[in-house]
């Protein structure tokens, strides 16, 4: 049965809430968080700052939601079969996350305030950090139930040692991250969390 919204409710329309999304985003790029502002998010979009305050509250909540979507959109898990493969296809998601024009803008203030803000940083880990690794522990839990992992691996540093050499390379050498380095990468996790590199399942 289809809800209808009460009588005198504000619908909000799709298209104004995606025009404001990206807004916010250019302005957290081109700005950063402590000179972003509704006024000018408001503007941007082309919308009146009511537009705003009938979606959030404030500019935090603003700032921090459109972060944890921009960031699930690209939290995809992969399931390629193997441990190896889905390593692989992670590393490809982290880069293409970490390495987006916008977000590569975003995330090194974003590190910065929280490290000063310690109500921010609650925020950030609750509607982006936890569940981006909640969806990534997924993959080894597979990888766990079809042996490739010991049942006690740690899952908190496994996740850890699997994103942080990307963010490492990117955001704070600056350094280009392509196919063949991935591809060592891969092998280099895979020896750590396994200690030996295990063949990929031959594709039928």
């Amino acid at each position: 049965m289809t809800r209808r919204p009460p009588t005198g409710a504000a619908v909000l329309q799709a298209t104004v809430t995606e025009a404001i999304v990206e807004a916010a985003l250019d302005e957290l790029a081109e700005q950063g968080y402590a000179r972003l502002s509704m006024e000018a998010v408001a503007r941007r979009a082309g919308v009146g700052k009511s537009a705003l305050y009938r979606r959030w509250p404030s500019k935090r909540e603003m700032a921090i939601a459109v972060i944890a979507d921009f960031t699930m959109e690209r939290a995809t898990v992969p399931d390629i079969g193997s441990l190896r493969g889905d390593i692989r296809a992670s590393l490809d998601t982290v880069v293409d996350w970490l390495a987006h024009p916008r977000f590569a803008r975003i995330l090194p203030d974003l590190v910065t305030e929280v490290a000063r803000d310690p109500a921010l940083a609650e925020v950030v880990d609750a509607m982006v950090g936890t569940p981006k690794r909640r969806r990534s522990a997924e993959m080894l839990q597979r990888a766990i139930d079809r042996g490739e992992l010991p049942p006690d691996t740690d899952l908190d540093i496994a996740l850890d040692l699997i994103a942080a050499p990307v963010y490492w390379r990117l955001i704070v050498r600056a350094a280009p991250v392509d196919p063949p380095y991935l591809d060592r990468l891969t092998d280099t996790l895979l020896r750590a969390l396994t200690g030996t590199l295990p063949e990929d399942p031959p594709r039928a």
